[in-house]
This record gives C-alpha cells, sequence and structure tokens, in this order.
C-alpha cells in the first residue's frame, strides 16, 4: 500500500546503513564510547505499516514475538512520541523484517526512526527532524542518523552528525549467520579504545579502519571465513560491530555475480548506498 493511499495509514521502509569505517577515540564518564563513523544507508530495508487507531492504545500486530513488547524499539518509539506530543491517537504497528538481527545495519534503530517520522506525521505532531532526532538518542545512539536522513560523518556517541556525501557504489552484504555479542565486544582485551580523533579528510584518503574488524575475526571463526571468502573478490570490511561483512562493487552487475556465488550456510544481498535515506525520499512531498 502507497504511503498516500489512505489518510490513516502509511507504509515505509526503514533502511539499512552501513558503518564506512568505526573508531573509538575514548569514553566518557557514563561509559558510553566516544567513536567517530561515516554511515550511509542501503536500499534494502524493513517495512513498516502504521495504521492511526482513534483510541490511544499502542499495539504490536506483526513483528519479532521474542522481542518482549518492552524492549521493542517501534513500541517504545511509539510510546515515546505519544508522550513527548500529548496526542490523544494511537496505533497499530506491522513490521516485516528483512534486516539480520544484530548484524551491525542498524534495523532496530532504522525500525524506530521510521516509527517517529511516521507517526510524527500520521498523527500530526509536527516536531521537527532536529527534536525528533533529540528523541531518538534515547532510544539508541544510531536512531539520530536515520531521523535526520543523509549519510553522515559522526561523533560522540554517533549524534554528532555532519551530513557528508559518499560515491553511491554498490555493496554486497553477507551476514554469516552468527550473532555478535557487541556488549561482549566493548570489553574485549584486544580492542583498540584510543583512536586518535580525525578529521573528515582522513576519511577520504582511506586512512581509517573498523576497530572491531579484528577482535570480531578472532572470536568469531565463522566472520572470519567469510571476511577471507569476500576478499577473494574485493576488501572487505565489518559494518558496525558485526556480524554482517560488506564489499563495494562499481555496478550491481558484478556485485550479484558474486552474490552468486554465495555458499549456502551464509545469507546476502546486493543493495546500492543512498546519501538521501530512502525512508526521507519517500515521505517527501
Amino acid at each position: 500500500m502507497a504511503n498516500k493511499a489512505l489518510s490513516d495509514t502509511l507504509t515505509l521502509p526503514a533502511p539499512a546503513k552501513l558503518n564506512l569505517f568505526l573508531h573509538i577515540t575514548g569514553q566518557r564518564a557514563d561509559d558510553y564510547h566516544l567513536l567517530q563513523t561515516v554511515f550511509v544507508f542501503l536500499d534494502y530495508a524493513d517495512t513498516i505499516h502504521l495504521v492511526r487507531r482513534s483510541d490511544n492504545a499502542i499495539r504490536r500486530c506483526r513483528g519479532d514475538p521474542s522481542i518482549p513488547e518492552c524492549e521493542d524499539l517501534t513500541l517504545r518509539a511509539a510510546r515515546l512520541l505519544q508522550k513527548v506530543s500529548g496526542v490523544q491517537a494511537g496505533v497499530d504497528l506491522y513490521l516485516d523484517k528483512r534486516l539480520p538481527m544484530g548484524g551491525g545495519l542498524g534495523g532496530g534503530s532504522s525500525d524506530a526512526a521510521t516509527v517517529l517520522l511516521g507517526l510524527n506525521q500520521l498523527w500530526g505532531c509536527g516536531l521537527s527532524l532536529a527534536q525528533l532526532a533529540d528523541m531518538g538518542v534515547s532510544l539508541g545512539a544510531d536512531v539520530p542518523v536515520f531521523v535526520q536522513g543523509h549519510a553522515a560523518w559522526a561523533e560522540g556517541i554517533g549524534e554528532l552528525l555532519t551530513p557528508v556525501d559518499v560515491p553511491e557504489k554498490w555493496y554486497l552484504v553477507v551476514h554469516p549467520n552468527v550473532h555478535v555479542k557487541t556488549a561482549e565486544l566493548f570489553q574485549h582485551e584486544d580492542l583498540t579504545r584510543n583512536c586518535e580523533i580525525i578529521k573528515i579528510a582522513h576519511f577520504l584518503t582511506g586512512e581509517t579502519q573498523n576497530v572491531f574488524q579484528t577482535v570480531v575475526k578472532k572470536t568469531y571463526p565463522e566472520v572470519a571465513k567469510a571476511f577471507d571468502w569476500i576478499s577473494g573478490f574485493a576488501q572487505a570490511k565489518l559494518t558496525g560491530s558485526g556480524a554482517c561483512l560488506f564489499a563495494a562493487f562499481d555496478d550491481e552487475t558484478e556485485a550479484q555475480r558474486v552474490l552468486a556465488k554465495l555458499p549456502e550456510q551464509w545469507f546476502g544481498f546486493v543493495a546500492r548506498a543512498c546519501n538521501h535515506s530512502p525512508l526521507h525520499t519517500q515521505l517527501k512531498p
């Protein structure tokens, strides 16, 4: 259903993201790690269907039943917006999941951002992107970039964003079907936590890395195996804290050719990078 089909419904994408690099530069007093990274969106997404309710109930009608409702970011986003805006309406939420859980593609954060933007329109809250992004920080450090909707150079805990434009390449993304425990990785003795703070120019000249990559490959042999397989075709990189890996290609045909050879024990897809989020493209009048 198109997002303008009915005044009380919206169907919207919740796109994936890639971290083109990821440095940890320090740690705050509250134990949150300070980082530098570049976020770019992909035209591969979860889909969220929102149906406005006349009462103030917020219901999960389709989603992942393994996630308790108190931890479901889509429900938490809806309840937060309802509380902040004072709106009396409710919503039925339907989530069609395509992005692998815990893969470093930002699926949960993207879902939350799509709910915030979608309900801001559906409920007529009238909040700005900046207000919604500030709200999003309490849901997750990656939520603001999905709310703002532009590829970005990110600092702080990921919420300090400077829009950038990067080449919109084609990417092969591979999930080795393992679940990476991010909290444990942050405690790993081999994790680099004191990267020198760099400028955007250093990223443009390739002087960057993902500090989790070596640790994840060492801790999860299946990730290392997938990394080596991708490296036979192109430069492999880790996104976020994993477990998803990616490689850039200049055209879709070449990326699809490599995907066709993917070992059957892994999941993969090909997607185009987007400087402008597919969510914002669809919501734009």
